[in-house]
């Protein structure tokens, strides 16, 4: 029912905008201007890792416990076809990025997804996000 979406089309990452008091933003530009990091961006990303590494265990858990899936999940118009046909809804969680293709209308979603729980992205047309809007947790 999912299928890994082609390379050309998979986005690489999603863009963020956090607020640093000047102080932190100082001492990371040090670190910058000192050769640490490459840049701002260089020095968020490996905190973030670092971070997340660190609570790995806590992750991996969870992700057991709320069954997610992990990764990329692209929802075709014929994956949601064949839910339709099969009188089937899908009750979609995801940790990653969940796409559903430009194809699908909001109709065929709203008839196909009774709920959307994404921890990461969603990926879909604005109408169709729309008509999925109140089934989005």
């Amino acid at each position: 029912m999912t299928e890994a979406l082609p390379k050309s089309k998979t986005p690489e990452s999603e863009k963020i905008t956090i607020n640093l008091g000047y102080v932190d933003l100082g001492q990371v530009d040090l670190l910058v201007a000192e050769g640490f990091y490459s840049n701002r961006t260089d020095f968020i990303r490996t905190a973030i890792r670092n971070q997340l590494e660190r609570h790995g265990d806590a992750v991996k858990q969870s992700i057991t416990r709320y069954e997610l899936d992990l990764g990329l999940r692209h929802f075709s118009r014929p994956d949601l076809e064949a839910v339709q046909a099969r009188g089937e809804t899908l009750s979609i969680q995801v940790l990653g990025l969940a796409a559903i293709a430009v194809d699908v209308t909001p109709e065929l979603a709203r008839a196909t997804i009774s709920s959307l729980h994404i921890l990461g992205a969603l990926q879909a047309p604005p109408d169709v996000k729309a008509a999925l809007r109140d089934r989005i947790k």
